[in-house]
């Protein structure tokens, strides 16, 4: 090793990179967190950043609080969560040589709080805006480069040791000294109160904020009216150009958000660290802390700060149901922006009364919950556009192309697609792109989007003809499937007279063949198309964990969705259950199972008593099914286990069982009271429930069915699929309009041309209605 010695405390997103970067450039580096199941992971395969599809791993020493035996601190960074100042300096302050110093390596302003544990002569100030994410314990993704600014508190000069601090963290980047970080701490403060109103919703920031502007301009107002009480003079950092959001010059001002948003669009990570808290980690946010001197500096210049204010309220709000995020509560900060005027100056007081009050949105606006979609029923279609001669006219032109869709599927099946390996999906995904190109021509515009360790997610958007509106109906396939790598060798694509059989055709290959087929039979034709967004999605049947985000953002830009998953039999998916994964950890307490049998406390024995009361929990007359999939413990016969972990798949068919199974699994408890037991995982999708948008969707494809010869029917099922995302935005959804066929993830998976013809004919109704809405 060489170079000076630090400490992190808080290894998370911005400590973690910062670790992994001093580490990597050979100074000791120890990293202290309060998560043991993070330290370990450190300790066991070192501390890894991903940065795209690239992962890199340092070993570095690593320990909780409770179990650091090493020297007193010298070079502290301290980057725990604002809330989390007072504890982590409780620990710090005896611990810190003479000589040593803390820098703020945080969001807020944390510098007054620091000084008073170890004084300002061993505080630093700095200012941070590294986007990073911890994505599992021990792995840190890094989201590009950033601003990082480092200075004396109260705006001294630059001193000999931030000079060294900051030749040190060259190792992370352009790090730089400044006499003025408290500028650049209150210009993020206005930057991050927009960020923090972007968390009220699920989409990305850079959408949000650009939709959302009387909200954000607010925003900044009212943060830069607070600093100009303490004279702070503002600092452009990165994209964000903070004089020009000052309010006075409209020009200037939309010109700064028109380059803030083209910034945040090239970004990696497309929501922010806080909606990450609220959405995935269910955990509270920092910014309620962080802006507290800014209300308080407001309130003792009697600056009244209802916009901001309404925000941190909304994010309460969220901490309590996260499923509460919506965008109509940034349209409510919008009315309630636009009710106050450019801004509220010393002295001014706001008639608008309360923050609270003004925020406040009727309960069916602010939840997406499957009972309603509402937001969607007026751009769905009241019935089918094509006439009997038109619909039939599609039908016979498909049939007279059967051997061309059989041929386009045997392709498709040809290139494997394993979920779990990229390097297929990555050419599948080629393939289809240049057989759409072939087939439809080129897009009007596309989005091919990096997923790290899964399938890429493309997006193409076609433009629709005739009366057909500019809001897109969303077309949703998967293109990744449960077979292995390698599967063709030994079952190819086989075609007998009418029978299709192969890795995927039924789950679902044939699916996006149809789809393709119906649009181009109506152009064929000459027949109205709407305007469509295609989304191919790359890692579905492991969850879509990577692909959530976009599909929901999708979803809420789209006026109805049409999945083209398998058929039910020949049945379109009107109900499909909600999934949890999760899995539960027993700790005990290990021993020699002959020599001292009664000292151990078997995880194992206590496993399998909650194993009983997790088959408790299942409701098979409300649909309610709990599976002990996976379980795993102990080590040696002959020991006691210490450990035994079981993986559970849970499905609900409404939201009340939803609740009641959260319920039930919270209140699990060990019988063996020398036992812990740890409940990790959560719900991967949401439950899928009948609303009336999908029931109009189905009336619709009903009648477009009816000229064909076909009696559609609807069904529930207990899979899920990516329409369970759609549907929670509010999004009407049509699902299972793909093949007719089954066996799906089975060897006997197979479709019927005869039905691929006629669900491909089926589609094309449904669209054809849409476009002439």
């Amino acid at each position: 090793m060489k170079g000076d010695a630090y400490t992190v405390v808080g290894a998370g997103a911005i400590g973690g990179t910062l670790a992994h970067s001093l580490a990597a450039a050979g100074h000791p580096v120890t990293v202290i967190d309060t998560d043991a199941d993070h330290v370990a992971a450190i300790r066991a395969d070192g501390l890894t950043i991903l940065r795209g599809e690239e992962r890199e791993s340092v070993r570095l020493d690593a320990a909780t609080p409770e179990d650091y035996q090493g020297p007193p601190l010298r070079r502290v960074l301290l980057s725990v969560k604002a809330q989390a100042t007072q504890a982590a300096m409780r620990w710090i302050a005896p611990r810190l040589a003479p000589d040593g110093y803390v820098v703020s390596v945080q969001n807020g302003f944390n510098e007054e709080l620091i000084g008073q544990h170890v004084g300002t002569e061993r505080t630093i100030a700095a200012f941070v805006n590294i986007f990073a994410d911890v994505v599992k314990s021990g792995v840190v993704r890094d989201g590009g480069p950033g601003a990082f600014i480092i200075g004396e508190p109260g705006g001294a000069p630059v001193s000999e040791r931030v000079r060294d601090l900051v030749a040190d963290l060259q190792a992370w980047g352009p790090a730089q000294a400044s006499d003025n970080v408290e500028g650049y701490l209150w210009a993020k403060a206005a930057f991050g109160a927009m960020l923090s109103a972007t968390a009220l919703a699920d989409a990305p920031m850079a959408e949000l904020i650009d939709r959302h502007r009387a909200a954000m301009y607010a925003l900044a107002a009212e943060v830069y009216a607070a600093a100009d009480t303490a004279g702070i003079r503002l600092e452009p950092f990165d994209a964000y150009d903070a004089p020009a959001f000052r309010p006075g010059d409209p020009v200037a001002r939309d010109a700064a958000c028109d380059r803030l948003t083209a910034w945040l669009r090239t970004q990696p990570k497309d929501r922010s660290g806080i909606w990450r808290d609220l959405a995935v980690r269910h955990r509270p946010v920092e910014v309620t802390t962080h802006y507290e001197p800014v209300i308080e500096r407001s309130r003792r210049a009697e600056l009244d700060t209802p916009v901001l204010s309404a925000v941190l309220e909304g994010l309460r709000e969220l901490e309590r149901d996260p499923s509460g995020m919506s965008e109509a509560r940034l349209d409510a900060l919008d009315a309630l922006a636009k009710s106050q005027g450019e801004h509220t100056t010393a002295g001014e007081h706001s008639a608008a009364g309360s923050p609270v009050d003004a925020m406040a949105i009727p309960a069916k606006m602010i939840d997406v919950p499957a009972e309603t979609d509402d937001k969607a029923l007026g751009d769905l279609p009241i019935g089918p556009a094509l006439t009997k001669v038109q619909a039939i006219a599609v039908r016979n032109w498909l049939d007279a192309h059967r051997d061309a869709m059989a041929d386009d599927l045997a392709a498709y099946t040809s290139l494997e697609s394993s979920s779990d390996d990229k390097e297929c999906l990555a050419a599948c995904l080629d393939w289809l792109r240049g057989w759409l190109d072939a087939s439809l021509g080129a897009p009007e515009s596309e989005e091919l989007l990096p997923r790290d360790g899964a399938g890429d997610v493309l997006i193409r958007r076609y433009a629709g003809t005739r009366p057909s509106a500019n809001t897109p109906v969303l077309l949703v396939a998967h293109y990744d499937t449960v077979w292995s790598t390698g599967t063709l060798r030994d079952w190819p694509y086989r075609r007998e007279d009418d029978r299709i059989s192969g890795p995927g055709v039924f789950d679902m290959k044939a699916g996006l063949v149809q789809a393709m087929w119906a649009l181009r039979a109506l152009r064929e034709l000459d027949l109205p198309v709407p305007a469509c967004t295609l989304l191919l999605n790359g890692d579905e049947e492991t969850g879509s964990q990577a692909s959530t985000e976009v599909i929901v953002a999708e979803a809420r830009a789209s006026r109805a969705a049409l999945v083209f998953e398998a058929s039910a039999d020949g049945a379109v998916k009107t109900t499909r259950k909600g999934v949890g994964l999760f899995s539960l950890t027993v700790r005990g307490e290990e021993a020699h199972a002959g020599l001292d049998p009664t000292r151990g406390a078997s995880a194992v024995n206590e496993m399998a008593r909650q194993v009983l009361a997790l088959e408790g929990i299942a409701d098979p007359e409300a649909g309610t099914t709990v599976n002990v999939g996976v379980l795993r413990g102990g080590t040696r016969s002959n020991v006691t286990a210490g450990e035994a972990v079981a993986h559970l798949d849970v499905r609900v068919a409404t939201a009340a069982e939803r609740d009641r199974v959260d319920a039930a699994l919270a209140a699990l408890v060990p019988v063996d009271p020398r036992t812990t037991l740890k409940l990790d995982g959560g719900w991967n999708r949401p439950v899928f429930e009948r609303t009336e948008g999908v029931g109009r969707l189905f009336a619709i494809a009903r009648d477009c069915a009816a000229p064909l010869g076909l009696d559609l029917r609807e069904t529930a099922v207990g899979g899920a699929s990516d329409g369970n995302f759609i549907l929670a935005t509010g999004t009407p959804v049509l699902d299972g309009l793909g093949a007719v066929g089954g066996g799906a993830h089975a060897r006997s998976e197979h479709v019927t041309l005869s039905g691929m013809v006629e669900r491909s004919a089926l589609a094309a109704g449904v669209l054809a209605a849409f476009a002439g809405a």
